[in-house]
């Protein structure tokens, strides 16, 4: 894999990965990493992505990683950066795959970025805090509650969660535990540098989440599936009937007695949808 600093025409800078390179004729498929995470594509995936002829490409959001911060970001503002990332990279169209906080990453670029994409998944990705008829917190654990409730107060709130350091229920469920044993304690990899490196990317994640994200979910054209576990508790799998039945043609996957990273597992049968829908 290759990591690459692309220079934006503002002076910031954008922290990208790449599993492939021009010439090979592999699919690319666009890693959009959870919060908080960097953005090093998933290695449990990698065996199914040789099998399946892809090339993982992946950036660190603004503030994670080698990306130079952007306080006040939205959502939408992503499938600006995803352009000059693939730019760079030398990507024209590409599918998109987003967990978690990522999920309405990968939708921004769906919906902002026209026939460029050509296929998305969101796997454990919230709906947005304003969305009609959704019970946003229903089923949704002590810790999600507070911090999604703290980033609606506004940006000294969620930092005052930080400092907080309260012990928080987080969410996670048996499954999530036999995953982060397993194949998916890949993510401690991401995890471990976003946390050391401080709470400020966190924190602008949360703010963006819970704003305006700047586009329509109605508006995504391209293939989506949407796919989350039946006993996630940090994102709750309402949030995916809800993505679902809005994202036009949506196809929804949930998952019996999957949490929000176990439902990964499943990852690979999603990549073959991907792959499916983007030929």
């Amino acid at each position: 894999m290759t990591e690459t600093d692309v220079t934006l025409p503002d002076g910031r800078v954008l922290h990208a990965y790449d599993t492939g390179a021009r010439e090979d004729g592999l699919l690319p498929v666009l890693w959009l990493h959870g919060t908080p995470n960097v953005g090093t594509p998933p290695r449990p995936l990698f065996a199914d992505a040789r099998r399946l002829g892809l090339r993982w490409l992946g950036y660190d959001r603004p503030g994670y990683g080698g990306s130079t911060p952007a306080p006040g970001r939205s959502i939408a503002s992503a499938a600006d950066d995803v352009a000059a990332v693939l730019d760079a990279l030398g990507v024209d169209r590409f599918a998109a795959f987003g967990h978690s906080g990522g999920g309405p990453h990968a939708l921004a670029c769906a919906a902002l970025l026209g026939e460029r994409v050509k296929a998305v998944v969101g796997a454990s990705g919230p709906a947005p805090y304003d969305a009609d008829g959704l019970d946003f917190f229903a089923g949704m654990a002590e810790g999600s509650v507070a911090t999604l409730r703290a980033a609606a107060a506004g940006r000294a709130a969620r930092e005052a969660l930080e400092d907080a350091d309260e012990e928080l229920d987080p969410g996670f469920v048996a499954a999530d535990g036999e995953a982060l044993a397993g194949d998916w304690a890949w993510f401690m990899e991401v995890v471990r540098p976003a946390i050391a490196a401080g709470p400020a990317a966190a924190v602008d994640d949360d703010l963006a989440l819970v704003a305006p994200w700047g586009f329509a979910v109605a508006d995504v054209a391209a293939p989506t599936l949407v796919l989350h576990g039946a006993a996630d508790r940090m994102i709750p799998p309402g949030h995916a009937s809800w993505l679902a039945a809005t994202v036009p043609g949506a196809e929804l996957r949930i998952v019996p007695d999957e949490g929000h990273v176990s439902v990964l597992r499943h990852a690979s049968s999603a990549l073959d949808w991907l792959v499916e829908r983007a030929s």
